[in-house]
């Protein structure tokens, strides 16, 4: 009951900011993705528009010179001239229709691609702390449902909008024409349908913004229950998982029937206020023909026009709809664009290539949250090619010092050196191409297995990926699947036992070969034959580089050549096995506590 008090008290906070104007700006914003396709498709677009115009403008009044001229006057020959016209008209349309069908077509999914791509590629830019905030489902439906929202937007409702804003001026010039006095008698509904759809422009505009917001929750909660489908499972927790969905879906459900009776409330408008005027034509016109103000043909084409002024009207509203659904859409996609990485990279930050591997941490406090620091003042030299382990009680520091030399965080006091240079005057891609981490939840991308220990040097050849995989030990186990190296393994690697998903991520590391090396658990879910091999490996491949062991089972590190043990966020011991084990401190429990329940 607790979990489902929260799920409320989110999604009431989060509908609560939901209500703002409408925002031309970010609107331009969004068009201006159209920007570098109108220099190749502006001179069709203007001759598409020439030509529905003059073919929706010109059969009306055709029309109208084949009743009053030939018709009546029973001139076959004027009326077959006119007819063939009419019908050239048409063809012509028909022509226009097609290749503007195509061409709108290729602009929107060109502007849906660009919009995709450059959402995708700043996401990968940014900081590990925005990760923090947010589910991957969130994230997902980002890049997949809100940028799909605008489809239809940047297919035909832009085009459209030009399109229908052309035809209603050219048709009401062409009514004025043909009879001002009738024109003013039908446009006095116009006044009453547009106060009557800005009323609903704003319920429309909420109803759309509310959509993305549930497809929003529905879409990271399934991400979430199939990432963890084994632990609800384990819990025989579906009875209670179906019914949290069945409540989701329910309110995915209301929302989207909401928004879609709001916006289908705009069309009946349009059609009342077409049959007034139609009532207000006949009677009018009628008047008008009796008194000879106007001719049959006129009052033909004055019909025609009627109803054609209407139509551009009512995909007018369609397309305003479109664009509360794309305002709903842009509104999200704009908030992941204009977020700055917390990890900045200076205009002027110097390349980080060739290096020696020394690391040095000074002074340095670090806070996840601002608020509470989990590392206090710590200090901390590695030399160039020595390995350290950090050891410690949970949450005591260890990955926190990781995350600052990978520079997923930047400190929020002290600095941070690698040979003597501070990380925040360094390129990111050239310091983390420098530096290769295997982590204790390791994760294994869709492809082969050589697909995957390349992740690590896309550059490598097969040789090379070979070679890492059988230094680790990884070559015992690959070359018995059913392909070798080209092995195709499923979605996070789940054909592999998470030990061998282990070595897979460790040869990858290795492969990129990088001067820091960083193990956090790596070898945590290897059995101890292959933990053997593993170090027998370590001893040849950590030459020459700086390594960093993150370790729980301490038999792991008695050779490396410093150990620091740290608790909440301090140093509180530093040497090697034999020097900490001497000193009888800290580390000595840690050790003895760990024998004793391991029974030894």
């Amino acid at each position: 009951m607790k979990s489902r008090q929260k799920h409320d008290r989110f999604q009431y906070s989060v509908e609560n900011v939901i209500d703002k104007p409408y925002n031309w700006t970010q609107m331009t914003r969004l068009m201006g993705y159209m920007k570098p396709y109108l220099g190749k498709w502006l001179p069709f677009a203007i001759l598409s528009l020439a030509v529905v115009t003059l073919v929706r403008l010109g059969v009306p009044f055709l029309i109208s010179i084949a009743i009053d001229e030939a018709i009546q006057k029973k001139n076959l020959m004027d009326l077959f001239q006119v007819a063939g016209m009419i019908m050239g008209l048409y063809v012509l349309g028909w022509m226009e229709s097609a290749l503007r069908i195509r061409w709108t077509n290729q602009l929107g999914h060109s502007v849906i691609y660009d919009l995709r791509q450059e959402l995708f590629t700043h996401i990968q830019r940014l900081s590990h702390r925005f990760f923090d905030k947010r589910s991957a489902g969130s994230i997902l439906v980002r890049i997949t449902n809100d940028i799909n929202s605008l489809q239809d937007l940047f297919t035909n409702g832009v085009v459209n909008i030009f399109i229908d804003i052309v035809m209603l001026i050219g048709i009401l010039v062409m009514l004025f024409v043909l009879s001002p006095t009738l024109t003013f008698g039908i446009m006095i509904v116009l006044p009453l349908m547009f106060l009557i759809s800005i009323q609903l422009r704003k319920k429309i505009r909420l109803a759309w913004q509310t959509v993305r917001l549930k497809q929003s929750k529905i879409n990271s909660h399934l991400n979430e229950s199939i990432q963890g489908i084994r632990v609800t499972q384990s819990f025989t927790q579906e009875q209670e998982n179906l019914a949290f969905f069945e409540r989701m879906n329910m309110d995915n459900f209301e929302a989207w029937r909401t928004a879609t009776q709001r916006s289908a409330t705009f069309r009946p408008i349009v059609d009342m206020a077409g049959a007034i005027g139609t009532a207000i034509l006949i009677w009018l016109g009628a008047t008008l023909i009796q008194a000879d103000t106007i001719s049959i043909g006129v009052f033909v084409a004055f019909a025609y026009y009627l109803g054609n002024f209407w139509e551009p009207i009512s995909r007018l509203g369609q397309v305003y709809n479109q664009l509360l659904m794309a305002m709903a859409s842009s509104e999200r996609i704009f908030e992941f664009l204009d977020e700055k990485p917390s990890v900045p990279e200076q205009q002027e930050a110097v390349e980080l290539t060739d290096i020696q591997g020394s690391i040095a941490l000074e002074d340095v406090q670090f806070s996840y949250d601002g608020q509470r620091d989990v590392l206090h003042h710590i200090d901390l030299k590695i030399k160039a090619g020595e390995t350290i382990a950090l050891v410690g009680h949970t949450g005591s520091g260890k990955t926190s010092i990781v995350n600052l030399i990978c520079r997923f965080y930047d400190p929020t006091g002290g600095r941070v050196k690698i040979d003597g240079v501070d990380l925040t005057q360094v390129r990111l891609e050239t310091l983390r191409s420098q530096v290769s981490i295997v982590l204790q939840d390791t994760f294994i991308f869709s492809g082969s297995i050589m697909d995957n220990i390349r992740f690590g040097r896309p550059d490598a050849m097969d040789e090379e990926v070979i070679q890492a995989a059988c230094a680790i030990g990884a070559d015992f186990f690959i070359s018995r699947l059913p392909n070798g190296y080209h092995t195709e393994v499923e979605e996070r690697g789940n054909v592999l036992s998470q030990g061998e998903r282990q070595l897979l991520s460790f040869a990858r590391a290795l492969l990129a070969n990088p001067k820091i090396l960083i193990l956090d658990e790596a070898t945590a879910s290897i059995d101890t034959e292959t933990e053997v091999k593993v170090q027998q490996a370590l001893k040849r491949l950590l030459k020459g580089r700086t390594a960093i062991v993150i370790a729980h089972r301490l038999s792991t590190i008695r050779e490396v050549d410093t150990i620091v043990v740290l608790d909440h966020g301090t140093i509180i011991e530093q040497g090697n096995h034999t020097s900490l084990m001497d000193r009888r401190g800290v580390y000595y429990d840690l050790v003895l506590s760990q024998f004793r329940v391991l029974g030894t």
